[in-house]
């Protein structure tokens, strides 16, 4: 439970919606309490046909008696008594000394005043008050829901925020590992299910505790012994309930993982749904989801089956417990004694009329039980959700800020990789000891085999991931001691896969420099030779909404767009990881034009296969197994490079067949 109390915690920055929260709760429990309480007037003074005058005359009477009979006994003790009696028979003359008080006052103040009523009318007036007690109790209750669901909607809301605020701060390669189906599962099933834990938590697990308060406080005035005796089966139930609280949290935890399971199914089918109509897997993809459905079905069936035993737990508690006390107390009723297996449960006799209030308390304890028994799965469901979120929330990125952050000045001289060596798993490397220097102004392309490091090294550079060994400098200064921010904001990408947002052609050119104008935007898109198109093509100009992904856009609409993207950034340092390899020849010749001007003066690093790109590259990187093979223009990498050269050759032969 320790995760769902910092959840809890967030609460308390809306301290005084909680506050009022609470005292609605509180005034409910009271006027739940009082209204049960209404039994007595009704028994003891409507039904014998007496007025509350009578009543409280009575009441004035007995407990002067009560007093006069205690000051005797006192006064009997002689000087050899005991202390410990002495002290008892003490303590019962003041509480009835005070019920006098009491009596004498409301007698003086509320009853002769203004309750001096007839039998019926007394009546009458206590069913009225109950009437408006359970009226004003139904309008605290309304202000409670509302304010409940304003406080756990406000810490939930800000969950979410610092929980997308840290899922963005985790590294690139994190996002790969756990998939966007769990991430989304995170954010939606178990942030709903902590959703409803908050609410149940401020709402039911507040309001019907002090009910059960309120009701257990009227019973304990009438005999606090007695209800104690009452109460002898609460243990074994705490204990079962217990059990079922581990049985409960631990199930919801994997019904959850299995709702993770379910997503990455869902995502990976409708975002791959033209290569599964493609090769016709349709009924493959139906049988794997139906395989994880079912297993949600049976993990949700152990959860239904705890939860069937809940409640009756409750329900059976509930009743033993009255069922005690109506034995015990038909049996001092009806004997008129004060114990019970030698147990003193009551000092004095219980009249029928205040074993009537006892049992209505009682009765009055079950509903409120009945609710915390539905309340119970929904907290050990929200305390597996917060489990699962706050798994995530506390992983700590490799990739920070460094205490004491250099500056990083734009970048005008070099950009050095030093003995570089990465690896995800120390038994896979993936770079070993690479070592590289890129002049400010120069063009380097770098060509090698899928898997040989290529993307991997350039996403050293916006430290999407840093190096197990060696460093990489920029301008002479390791690019781990500057800000992340002033790095990545000389930096502009384009990549083999463009994304663009569901937003207009404008924002997403915009995208990453908010506070360009909007010539300024236009001057880029125009430098991308995509100002024609979106002017022409577009129903509505850069006011178009592109779809998901760029989804209503062609490869070489979205390749432009994300061209006028980078160039509006003005970055020192342009990368290009195979940004033409999927657009046609007429785009790719237009982006070839493109980049032709807007390399000049800044740093370019392009991955490519294409020929005509290498034509942009001042040099040539040879990759192959994690390792720079050699590093030289066209020609030179063809005179002296055997792999290079076969690596020409197969591209050659692609192009011209």
């Amino acid at each position: 439970m320790h995760n769902f109390v910092r959840s809890l915690k967030l609460a308390l920055r809306y301290r005084w919606t909680m506050i009022g929260s609470v005292l609605c709760a509180l005034a409910v429990a009271v006027l739940w309490g009082g209204n049960i309480g209404a039994v007595y007037p009704l028994v003891e003074v409507s039904l014998k046909g007496e007025t509350l005058r009578d009543w409280s005359a009575k009441q004035v009477t007995y407990y002067r008696e009560k007093v006069a009979q205690g000051d005797a006994e006192l006064a009997a003790l002689g000087p050899q008594a005991d202390d410990s009696a002495r002290r008892t028979l003490a303590a019962h003359r003041s509480a009835q000394a005070s019920l006098l008080s009491t009596f004498e006052w409301l007698d003086a103040h509320v009853v002769v005043p203004y309750l001096n009523y007839s039998p019926f009318g007394t009546l009458v007036f206590v069913i009225g008050a109950l009437i408006v007690g359970t009226m004003i109790k139904s309008v605290f209750l309304v202000f409670n829901q509302i304010l409940v669901t304003r406080l756990a909607q406000l810490a939930v809301m800000d969950l979410r925020k610092e929980f997308f605020r840290r899922s963005l701060r985790c590294d690139l390669g994190r996002f790969t590992a756990d998939g966007t189906g769990e991430l989304m599962s995170r954010f939606t099933y178990d942030m709903e299910n902590l959703l409803a834990a908050h609410s149940e938590f401020f709402g039911k697990l507040v309001r019907e505790p002090l009910k059960m308060f309120a009701c257990l406080a009227g019973a304990a005035v009438v005999s606090w012994r007695l209800l104690l005796f009452s109460l002898i089966l609460t243990p074994p139930a705490a204990l079962m309930i217990r059990w079922l609280a581990k049985a409960l949290k631990r199930s919801n935890r994997k019904l959850m993982e299995e709702m993770s399971e379910m997503y990455e199914i869902l995502d990976e089918t409708f975002q791959g749904v033209k290569v599964v109509k493609a090769f016709t897997m349709e009924r493959h993809e139906r049988r794997r989801f139906h395989k994880s459905n079912k297993e949600f079905y049976k993990k949700s069936m152990r959860i239904g089956r705890y939860d069937a035993l809940t409640r009756p737990l409750t329900e059976v508690l509930g009743i033993g417990t009255i069922c005690v006390a109506l034995l015990a107390g038909a049996y001092m009723v009806l004997n008129q004694a004060t114990h019970i297996w030698f147990i003193r449960l009551s000092n004095e006799p219980i009249t029928l009329s205040m074993m009537f209030v006892f049992y209505g308390m009682l009765a009055g304890t079950t509903d409120p039980a009945r609710k915390l028994s539905e309340v119970f799965s929904r907290l050990q469901r929200g305390a597996a959700a917060a489990d699962r979120i706050y798994q995530l929330m506390d992983r700590r990125p490799t990739v920070v800020n460094p205490r004491q952050p250099v500056p990083l000045p734009r970048h005008a001289r070099d950009l050095v990789f030093e003995n570089i060596a990465f690896h995800y798993t120390p038994d896979q490397p993936v770079l070993d000891g690479v070592s590289l220097v890129i002049r400010a102004g120069e063009t380097i392309a770098i060509v090698g085999p899928n898997g040989c490091g290529k993307s991997t090294l350039v996403n050293l550079i916006p430290r999407f991931s840093d190096p197990v060994a060696g460093r990489v400098l920029l301008d002479g200064v390791d690019i781990r001691d500057g800000r992340l921010r002033e790095l990545r904001a000389q930096i502009g990408i384009v990549t083999q896969e463009t994304l663009l947002f569901d937003d207009t052609v404008y924002n997403n050119i915009k995208y990453g420099s908010p506070h360009a104008t909007r010539e300024q935007v236009v001057a880029a898109a125009q430098q991308a030779h995509a100002h024609r198109f979106i002017e022409e093509k577009l129903e509505h100009g850069y006011e178009t909404v592109v779809g998901q992904r760029g989804s209503k856009l062609s490869g070489g609409q979205r390749q432009r767009i994300a061209l006028a993207r980078a160039i509006l950034r003005d970055p020192a340092i342009l990368i290009l990881d195979e940004a033409t390899s999927q657009v046609d020849l007429e785009s790719e010749q237009v982006i070839h034009r493109v980049l032709e001007q807007f390399v000049r003066d800044r740093t370019a690093i392009i991955i490519t296969h294409r020929l005509s790109t290498l034509a942009l590259a001042d040099r040539i990187v040879v990759m192959n197994a994690g390792r720079v093979l050699d590093v030289g223009t066209h020609a030179e990498l063809l005179g002296r490079c055997d792999f290079y050269r076969r690596l020409h050759e197969i591209q050659f032969s692609e192009a011209a067949a």
